[in-house]
């Protein structure tokens, strides 16, 4: 041990010396850290004879160094290429390579593949002086890069419907229904992503805001956590603090609709049938015809996209009656579609409206309650170890959302072991949707002028 430390310390001496005399001042700590190499060596085998560490790192293997994509293409990200669009290029916008990824990413071509051909798309025009290029040309060289690398003719024919949606502006709607630890938040996101849909509501941070900052009759308690005489009681009150939740939504609904954007709801205070069958939506028909829906009925998924009838469903009203301070929204309701219709020049675009339920295995589900239910306190009149209550009331809240399923909704069995298929199957399905949809707003737009014509 004792000659190991002297080896040590002589090897250091030597070192230090060579870095003071012929070492520069940049290179210094690149010769340090080669010397504590050296120091291990050096303990092993003897001194070499006279060889310095300066040449001993000349002659050291340097490893490879990689640079990534974004640095090999940094050339490109700071050349703008406009995009100019209208038949008289009134108007252009500058085209982004993380943008228009997304936008390939939508129609299922895999991320990393979308943001290859995005990359390819800009050099192309960069290395072609096309710095002002129209929006057809553009489509038009994207397209062939997309057939170059397999994606054909079914991803061209998505990519152009995706266009056609954001610029016809259909409103569309999400709701991602389900108890708690369904799994809803993790497909909301990952949907957002796949569709490139930038707005995502929870309602339970809905829920949290009406309840402390405003007058809203809502407790600190979930309704789920509170003693009920049945299960008809639960539901009733399920209901009602569904439809306050629903009027904390009015805001970013009627921004939705009005300016066609796109939007996810999600969370436990959802109830499909006031969505569907508020009086407020009346006037709007999602892509509903059951003719439509009959031809198209085929996939995984149910195709229709529907719109129920207030007749068709009693507990809906029961629940309206039962609440007590909106008696009268019928008549103001009624008043304002009077007034809507009086003033609205030409129909808007259709909103598409997909309620979807979540649900899983009693089994799974019940572990991954009972996990969730010991980290949380749900108020002071609840004692968290009548875990089988609260599992029992989840249940029957899960039970009412699926018992939707009967009239259209799309009821989604989550599994871990499944769970990427069953997100591209939610992807296809959502895809069928916005196609009818943008067929129907089509539709609308070429009758609009012949009926203002024969008028």
């Amino acid at each position: 041990m004792r000659s190991l430390s002297v080896l040590e310390e002589h090897a250091a001496g030597n070192l230090q010396r060579n870095i003071e005399v012929g070492a520069p001042k940049s290179g210094m700590r690149e010769a340090r850290v080669d010397g504590i190499s050296e120091l291990s060596v050096s303990a092993s085998l003897p001194p070499s004879t006279g060889e310095s560490s300066e040449n001993k790192a000349e002659s050291a293997p340097i490893p490879p160094v990689r640079f990534s994509a974004r640095n090999a293409s940094s050339k490109y990200d700071f050349v703008k290429v406009k995009v100019w669009l209208g038949d008289n290029a009134d108007h252009y916008y500058v085209l982004s390579r993380f943008l228009l990824s997304r936008m390939l990413t939508v129609t299922k071509i895999p991320n990393h593949v979308a943001i290859k051909i995005a990359l390819e798309l800009k050099k192309l025009l960069i290395d072609n002086s096309l710095l002002d290029v129209s929006q057809s040309d553009l489509e038009a060289n994207l397209f062939k890069l997309m057939v170059r690398r397999g994606y054909g003719e079914e991803y061209i024919n998505r990519y152009k419907m995706m266009t056609r949606f954001h610029h016809q502006r259909v409103p569309f709607v999400i709701l991602v229904c389900g108890t708690a630890c369904s799994g809803k938040s993790t497909i909301s996101t990952q949907l957002a992503q796949r569709l490139n849909l930038p707005n995502v509501l929870q309602t339970d941070m809905v829920y949290e805001l009406l309840r402390t900052s405003t007058d809203a009759p809502l407790t600190g308690t979930p309704v789920w956590a509170q003693e009920f005489n049945s299960s008809e009681e639960l539901i009733t009150e399920f209901c009602r603090e569904c439809r306050i939740v629903r009027k904390g939504l009015a805001g970013d609904l009627k921004k939705a609709m009005k300016d066609g954007k796109p939007i996810i709801i999600e969370g436990i205070h959802l109830d499909p049938s006031i969505y569907l069958m508020d009086d407020e939506k009346s006037e709007i028909s999602t892509v509903n015809s059951k003719d439509k829906e009959h031809e198209n009925g085929k996939g995984d998924f149910p195709a229709e996209v529907k719109v129920f009838d207030n007749r068709r469903c009693p507990e809906n009203t029961r629940h309206k009656d039962s609440s007590p301070g909106e008696k009268d929204e019928g008549s103001k309701d009624s008043d304002v579609r009077s007034i809507n219709s009086a003033n609205k020049e030409k129909p808007a675009a259709d909103p598409i409206i997909v309620p979807i339920v979540l649900k899983m295995t009693d089994f799974d589900h019940k572990a991954l309650l009972e996990e969730w239910i010991s980290t949380r306190t749900f108020g002071e009149n609840c004692p968290v170890q009548d875990q089988d209550k609260l599992i029992q009331n989840l249940k029957t809240i899960q039970d009412y959302l699926c018992s939707f399923e009967s009239q259209g909704l799309t009821v989604v069995n989550i599994s871990a072991t499944t769970f990427p298929q069953t997100l591209d199957r939610l992807h296809n399905y959502l895809l069928e949707c916005i196609e009818r949809g943008v067929s129907a707003a089509s539709s609308n737009s070429i009758n609009t002028p012949n009926l203002s014509a024969g008028e």
